[in-house]
Protein backbone atom coordinates (compact mmCIF):
# COMPACT_ATOMS: atom_id res chain seq x y z
CA UNK A 1 0.00 0.00 0.00
CA UNK A 2 1.41 3.55 -0.70
CA UNK A 3 1.99 5.94 1.80
CA UNK A 4 0.63 9.05 0.98
CA UNK A 5 1.82 11.13 3.69
CA UNK A 6 -1.83 13.80 3.65
CA UNK A 7 -4.14 15.40 6.13
CA UNK A 8 -7.75 14.88 5.79
CA UNK A 9 -8.17 19.30 5.63
CA UNK A 10 -12.02 19.36 5.12
CA UNK A 11 -14.74 17.80 2.88
CA UNK A 12 -16.09 20.05 0.55
CA UNK A 13 -19.11 19.13 -1.48
CA UNK A 14 -18.53 15.73 -0.27
CA UNK A 15 -15.26 15.43 -1.73
CA UNK A 16 -12.17 14.77 0.90
CA UNK A 17 -9.29 17.17 0.51
CA UNK A 18 -5.85 16.46 1.82
CA UNK A 19 -2.98 18.63 2.18
CA UNK A 20 0.90 17.61 2.38
CA UNK A 21 4.01 19.29 3.73
CA UNK A 22 7.75 18.60 1.99
CA UNK A 23 10.17 18.85 4.33
CA UNK A 24 12.07 22.50 4.05
CA UNK A 25 14.87 22.61 6.69
CA UNK A 26 15.01 25.75 8.66
CA UNK A 27 12.86 27.17 5.68
CA UNK A 28 15.79 27.96 3.73
CA UNK A 29 15.00 26.53 0.06
CA UNK A 30 16.72 26.43 -3.35
CA UNK A 31 14.91 28.24 -6.34
CA UNK A 32 14.93 25.12 -8.19
CA UNK A 33 12.68 23.02 -5.23
CA UNK A 34 10.61 26.30 -4.73
CA UNK A 35 9.84 26.13 -8.11
CA UNK A 36 9.10 22.31 -8.66
CA UNK A 37 6.68 23.68 -5.57
CA UNK A 38 4.70 26.09 -7.35
CA UNK A 39 4.45 23.64 -10.43
CA UNK A 40 2.81 20.53 -8.80
CA UNK A 41 0.58 22.47 -7.04
CA UNK A 42 -0.94 24.47 -10.39
CA UNK A 43 -0.94 21.09 -12.09
CA UNK A 44 -2.70 19.47 -9.45
CA UNK A 45 -5.30 22.78 -8.16
CA UNK A 46 -3.66 23.15 -5.16
CA UNK A 47 -3.26 25.46 -2.74
CA UNK A 48 0.05 26.74 -0.79
CA UNK A 49 0.15 28.21 2.72
CA UNK A 50 3.15 29.48 4.31
CA UNK A 51 3.33 28.06 7.72
CA UNK A 52 4.16 29.40 10.96
CA UNK A 53 6.87 26.17 11.23
CA UNK A 54 9.19 27.63 8.14
CA UNK A 55 7.41 25.44 5.69
CA UNK A 56 5.09 25.07 2.40
CA UNK A 57 1.66 23.07 3.07
CA UNK A 58 0.28 22.21 -0.30
CA UNK A 59 -3.42 21.86 0.54
CA UNK A 60 -7.00 21.38 -1.24
CA UNK A 61 -5.35 17.97 -2.97
CA UNK A 62 -7.33 14.68 -3.81
CA UNK A 63 -6.29 11.74 -1.63
CA UNK A 64 -5.33 9.53 -5.60
CA UNK A 65 -3.37 12.08 -6.14
CA UNK A 66 -0.88 11.93 -3.75
CA UNK A 67 1.31 9.31 -4.27
CA UNK A 68 1.85 11.13 -8.22
CA UNK A 69 2.36 14.52 -6.14
CA UNK A 70 5.35 13.06 -3.76
CA UNK A 71 6.74 11.66 -7.00
CA UNK A 72 6.75 14.88 -8.96
CA UNK A 73 7.98 16.81 -5.59
CA UNK A 74 11.06 14.40 -4.85
CA UNK A 75 11.04 15.48 -1.54
CA UNK A 76 11.01 14.18 1.93
CA UNK A 77 7.47 14.59 3.54
CA UNK A 78 8.43 17.15 7.00
CA UNK A 79 6.23 14.42 9.42
CA UNK A 80 5.56 10.89 9.19
CA UNK A 81 4.52 9.95 12.78
CA UNK A 82 2.61 11.78 15.13
CA UNK A 83 4.64 11.53 17.90
CA UNK A 84 8.14 13.01 16.40
CA UNK A 85 10.25 15.98 16.84
CA UNK A 86 8.82 17.72 13.53
CA UNK A 87 10.32 20.45 12.63
CA UNK A 88 13.50 22.53 13.58
CA UNK A 89 13.09 26.48 13.03
CA UNK A 90 15.79 28.51 12.49
CA UNK A 91 16.21 32.47 12.62
CA UNK A 92 18.42 34.28 9.77
CA UNK A 93 21.19 33.88 12.07
CA UNK A 94 24.45 35.21 9.74
CA UNK A 95 22.23 36.84 7.38
CA UNK A 96 20.90 39.42 10.44
CA UNK A 97 22.80 42.38 11.38
CA UNK A 98 21.54 41.35 15.21
CA UNK A 99 23.01 38.60 15.06
CA UNK A 100 25.21 37.80 18.28
CA UNK A 101 26.03 34.31 17.56
CA UNK A 102 25.98 32.17 13.81
CA UNK A 103 22.79 29.75 14.42
CA UNK A 104 22.38 28.23 11.36
CA UNK A 105 25.07 25.71 11.50
CA UNK A 106 23.96 23.82 15.19
CA UNK A 107 19.97 24.15 13.81
CA UNK A 108 21.42 21.86 10.79
CA UNK A 109 23.19 19.82 13.06
CA UNK A 110 19.82 19.34 15.68
CA UNK A 111 17.78 18.67 12.35
CA UNK A 112 20.16 15.85 11.14
CA UNK A 113 19.79 14.23 14.54
CA UNK A 114 16.80 14.53 15.95
CA UNK A 115 14.23 15.53 12.77
CA UNK A 116 11.69 12.72 12.80
CA UNK A 117 13.11 11.28 15.90
CA UNK A 118 10.31 9.05 17.85
CA UNK A 119 9.58 11.00 21.30
CA UNK A 120 6.40 10.65 23.66
CA UNK A 121 5.25 13.76 21.82
CA UNK A 122 4.93 15.87 19.02
CA UNK A 123 8.54 17.73 19.67
CA UNK A 124 9.44 21.08 18.20
CA UNK A 125 12.86 22.79 18.35
CA UNK A 126 13.77 26.75 17.70
CA UNK A 127 16.79 27.96 17.53
CA UNK A 128 18.31 32.03 17.32
CA UNK A 129 20.89 33.73 16.90
CA UNK A 130 20.34 36.83 19.17
CA UNK A 131 17.81 37.06 22.52
CA UNK A 132 14.97 38.69 20.26
CA UNK A 133 14.63 35.10 19.50
CA UNK A 134 12.51 34.65 16.19
CA UNK A 135 10.93 31.90 15.32
CA UNK A 136 8.95 32.26 19.03
CA UNK A 137 11.85 30.20 20.60
CA UNK A 138 10.41 30.31 23.87
CA UNK A 139 7.22 28.90 22.89
CA UNK A 140 9.06 25.50 21.57
CA UNK A 141 9.96 21.96 23.57
CA UNK A 142 13.82 22.81 23.10
CA UNK A 143 15.32 26.26 21.76
CA UNK A 144 18.49 27.44 21.38
CA UNK A 145 18.86 31.38 21.95
CA UNK A 146 22.64 33.08 21.67
CA UNK A 147 22.91 35.62 23.90
CA UNK A 148 24.38 39.01 24.10
CA UNK A 149 27.61 37.73 24.93
CA UNK A 150 27.54 35.09 21.98
CA UNK A 151 27.33 32.15 24.02
CA UNK A 152 24.23 30.27 24.48
CA UNK A 153 20.86 29.29 26.35
CA UNK A 154 19.42 26.11 26.53
CA UNK A 155 15.57 26.08 27.02
CA UNK A 156 13.23 23.58 27.54
CA UNK A 157 9.05 22.71 27.91
CA UNK A 158 7.77 25.76 25.88
CA UNK A 159 4.51 25.25 23.80
CA UNK A 160 2.04 27.54 21.87
CA UNK A 161 -0.50 24.59 21.46
CA UNK A 162 -3.41 24.20 23.47
CA UNK A 163 -2.01 24.68 26.99
CA UNK A 164 0.60 27.48 25.98
CA UNK A 165 3.81 27.66 28.28
CA UNK A 166 6.79 29.34 28.32
CA UNK A 167 9.75 27.63 28.29
CA UNK A 168 12.25 27.29 30.96
CA UNK A 169 15.90 28.49 30.78
CA UNK A 170 17.87 25.23 31.71
CA UNK A 171 21.74 26.67 31.24
CA UNK A 172 22.89 29.51 30.11
CA UNK A 173 26.99 30.36 28.97
CA UNK A 174 26.83 27.19 26.79
CA UNK A 175 29.75 26.73 24.09
CA UNK A 176 27.92 25.22 20.78
CA UNK A 177 29.63 21.78 21.94
CA UNK A 178 28.19 22.11 25.59
CA UNK A 179 24.67 23.00 23.96
CA UNK A 180 24.33 19.72 22.12
CA UNK A 181 25.64 17.85 24.55
CA UNK A 182 22.75 19.26 27.06
CA UNK A 183 20.37 19.12 24.16
CA UNK A 184 21.23 15.58 24.11
CA UNK A 185 20.52 14.75 27.54
CA UNK A 186 17.33 16.39 27.53
CA UNK A 187 16.08 14.00 25.11
CA UNK A 188 17.38 11.04 26.42
CA UNK A 189 15.89 12.07 29.83
CA UNK A 190 12.29 12.72 28.10
CA UNK A 191 12.19 9.96 26.37
CA UNK A 192 13.08 7.25 29.27
CA UNK A 193 11.02 8.84 31.62
CA UNK A 194 8.09 10.96 30.22
CA UNK A 195 4.72 8.98 29.90
CA UNK A 196 3.56 8.41 26.31
CA UNK A 197 1.56 11.62 24.97
CA UNK A 198 3.24 14.22 27.46
CA UNK A 199 4.46 17.13 26.43
CA UNK A 200 8.15 17.98 27.65
CA UNK A 201 6.77 21.10 29.84
CA UNK A 202 4.17 18.68 31.18
CA UNK A 203 6.67 15.98 31.97
CA UNK A 204 8.65 19.19 33.63
CA UNK A 205 5.55 20.75 35.79
CA UNK A 206 5.57 16.91 36.63
CA UNK A 207 8.43 16.09 38.04
CA UNK A 208 9.89 19.69 38.85
CA UNK A 209 11.87 22.31 37.14
CA UNK A 210 15.00 21.56 39.55
CA UNK A 211 14.78 18.21 39.64
CA UNK A 212 14.94 18.57 35.56
CA UNK A 213 17.33 20.88 35.45
CA UNK A 214 19.53 18.71 38.11
CA UNK A 215 19.25 15.53 35.97
CA UNK A 216 19.75 16.59 32.48
CA UNK A 217 23.04 18.89 33.74
CA UNK A 218 25.91 18.73 31.77
CA UNK A 219 27.45 18.54 35.49
CA UNK A 220 25.59 15.11 36.49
Amino acid sequence: MEKHYGNLQRIVDGKRKYGITPNILGGFILPEDLERIAKVAKKYNGVLKLTSGQRILITNLNEEDLPKIWDELDMEPAVVTQNSVKNIEICPAGFCKRVKYNTIGIGVKLFNKYHQMEVPCRTKIGVAGCRNACGSVYSKDIGVVADINGLLIVTAGGSAGFNPRLSDIVERDLTEEKALVLIDNIFNYYKENAEPGEKLGDFIDRIGLDKFKKDVSLNC
